[in-house]
């Protein structure tokens, strides 16, 4: 063995052993709910009130926040994309195509935002609309989007369904059971798989 190669060995072995003490004080942490400030943290923690609540509801956030963020890019997706379908079908004028009542609650949704002295989250109406209202955008507009969803409007309703099912105990702060963990991954598969 020349010198290079020794050294690349040590090399190997250091990085080898510096993965298994990472790993270790990874469960530590995890084990013991504990930051040994081995990573910057992204969290924001300028919620000084943060560590008041138990330590059980810090471990359930954690864990939703994972399928809160697949779910938030889920949904983020489905909005642009009915807005994509809709304005290359319809124009720009696309929004005079979704039902009046949807239309109805946007505006009111909108003026109670406006009048909450809150910062106006979108100024797209797309953004004003239930999970139920976007599936019923897309069904009522069905020839914008049937050369997406081959599958047909039945299989797009069933999975739109067991998404805001699924939508229901994220946005209502509720843990999920193993069986809706599992559920969500094999949903937001079958999202992806009717569009193929």
């Amino acid at each position: 063995m020349n010198n290079s190669e020794d050294i690349l060995s040590k090399i190997k072995l250091f990085t080898l052993a510096n993965s298994l003490v990472e790993n270790e004080l990874d469960k530590v942490e995890k084990n013991f709910d504990l930051n040994l400030g081995r990573y910057e943290q992204k969290e924001v923690q300028a919620k000084s009130y943060y560590l008041q609540f138990s330590s059980d509801f810090r471990k359930e956030a954690k864990i939703m926040a994972q399928h809160y963020e697949v779910f938030y890019c889920l949904e983020k997706s489905i909005r642009s994309l009915v807005v994509q379908l809709m304005f290359e079908k319809f124009g720009e004028n696309w929004w005079d195509r979704v039902k009046e009542d949807v239309q109805k609650n946007v505006e009111l949704n909108i003026k109670r935002e406006e009048e909450s002295g809150f910062t106006i989250r979108s100024e797209h109406k797309i953004d004003y609309t239930t999970f139920g209202e976007l599936s019923q955008i897309v069904t009522g507009n069905w020839e914008a989007f049937e050369n997406l969803f081959k599958r047909g409007q039945r299989a797009f309703q069933k999975i739109m369904t067991n998404l805001n099912q699924l939508r229901g105990p994220i946005a209502h702060c509720s843990p999920f059971a193993e069986d809706e963990i599992v559920r969500l991954e094999l949903t937001v598969k079958d999202w992806f798989r009717i569009m193929e």
